[in-house]
C-alpha cells in the first residue's frame, strides 16, 4: 500500500472515530427540574431475525438501564420522571461477514415517560425509536467482527438513551421549558431591486 493511500486511510479512520464520541463528559442538556426516578427496561418480547447475534433479555435490560442511568442520573432536580423502555426488536451484526457486506446493528425500542408529580403518563401510546449503528473504526468493517456481543449491546443501548434524550428535548412542555423555536423559514429572501 502506498504512503498516500495509508495516509488517507488513517485520516478517514480518525474522522470516523470523531463521529461516535462519548458526549457524557459534557454537562447534561437542560431539562428543567428533572431528576431520574424509576428506570426499567424489558426485552422478553424482542423480535430478532435469524442473521443476528442473540442477546438475552437480561443483557438488554441491564445495558439499557445502565445507559439510561449514565445519561439521566446526572440531573439533580426535584421533579421525578420515570421511564419504561421495551425492546421491540434488534439486529446485532454477526461475526464473520466480509467487508463487502458489513452489516450494521440496529435496535428498536418503545419508551414511556411518567411524570411522578402529576401522576401522568406523558405519552400513553409510547414513542417508538429506531437506532442504527453509526460508522466508527470499530464498525467500519462490521461490528460483528471487531466487537463482542456485550460491546454491541452496550453501544446500541447508549444510542437508545441518546435517542430518548432527543425525544425529551422535542417535548419541552413536559419539563416547563420554553417551546422550541419555529422552524426556519424555507422561502428564499427576495433579492434587492436594481
Amino acid at each position: 500500500m502506498s504512503f498516500v493511500r495509508t495516509l488517507f486511510l488513517l485520516a478517514g479512520l480518525t474522522l470516523l472515530a470523531a463521529c461516535d464520541t462519548n458526549d457524557l463528559k459534557k454537562p447534561p442538556v437542560p431539562l428543567g427540574d428533572f431528576v431520574l426516578g424509576i428506570n426499567v427496561a424489558a426485552a422478553d418480547q424482542a423480535q430478532v431475525p435469524g442473521i443476528s447475534r442473540k442477546a438475552t433479555a437480561d443483557e438488554w435490560k441491564s445495558a439499557i438501564e445502565a445507559a439510561m442511568a449514565d445519561r439521566f442520573g446526572r440531573y439533580e432536580g426535584s421533579r421525578i420522571y420515570n421511564f419504561a423502555i421495551r425492546v421491540d426488536g434488534y439486529v446485532l451484526a454477526p461475526p464473520g461477514i466480509p467487508v463487502v457486506a458489513s452489516p450494521r446493528s440496529a435496535l428498536i425500542v418503545t419508551v414511556y415517560v411518567y411524570d411522578d408529580a402529576t401522576q401522568t403518563l406523558l405519552n400513553p401510546e409510547g414513542k417508538q425509536l429506531v437506532m442504527v449503528e453509526g460508522v466508527s473504526p470499530e464498525s467500519f468493517i462490521g461490528s460483528g467482527i471487531t466487537q463482542t456481543k456485550a460491546q454491541q449491546v452496550a453501544r446500541m443501548s447508549y444510542r437508545a438513551a441518546l435517542a430518548v434524550q432527543k425525544y425529551l428535548l422535542d417535548n419541552p412542555a413536559w419539563f416547563k421549558l420554553p417551546p422550541l423555536p419555529p422552524a426556519a423559514e424555507t422561502t428564499p429572501a427576495t433579492p434587492p431591486a436594481n
